[in-house]
């Protein structure tokens, strides 16, 4: 794991905020000059704090404004099972996140769509396809509360 100092830690909420800014913006915003600055940013890159840069979309504008919550278990816990049903979540677009859990359920997915209907279809049409599920529960969000993709550094 990388160490941080105070201006890396500085850096990467600017950069979490904006991650367009110009190395000249944010060495100004960092209080540093642009070599330095582009030094610590690519260091940050390689050691692959900074996975990547990308656009955050706003879901309803994007005319996918329903999100599902869908608690997954497996008929078995096996290493070939999860194995599977992994490698087939990660082809579906729909999904949005997918965390193997601990606890009564295998798998907490998220779940975007256009409307129900559309949901209805790749429920009926992708999910109970899929061998090896015993059982499986949707939950609609009804609002987003809040949502954020920056974490909070110590």
């Amino acid at each position: 794991m990388m160490r941080l100092d105070a201006i890396d830690r500085k850096i990467l909420a600017v950069l979490q905020a904006d991650g367009r800014k110009s190395i000249a913006e944010l060495s100004g915003e960092v209080g540093l000059s642009p070599s330095p600055c582009l030094r610590r940013v690519k260091a940050l890159e390689e050691a692959g704090l900074i996975s990547r840069y990308a656009a955050v979309l706003d879901q309803r504008k994007a005319g996918l404004p329903v999100s599902v919550f869908v608690s997954i278990k497996l008929e078995r816990q096996q290493e070939e099972a999860l194995d599977a049903f992994s490698a087939a979540i990660r082809g579906w677009p729909e999904v949005l996140e997918c965390y193997l859990m601990t606890g009564p359920r295998d798998y907490l997915l998220r779940v975007v769509a256009a409307d129900l209907d559309a949901y209805e279809r790749f429920l009926k049409e992708k999910l109970t396809r899929l061998d090896g599920i015993a059982s499986i529960e949707s939950s609609f969000a009804l609002e987003q509360v809040k949502y954020s993709h920056v974490l909070p550094l110590p």
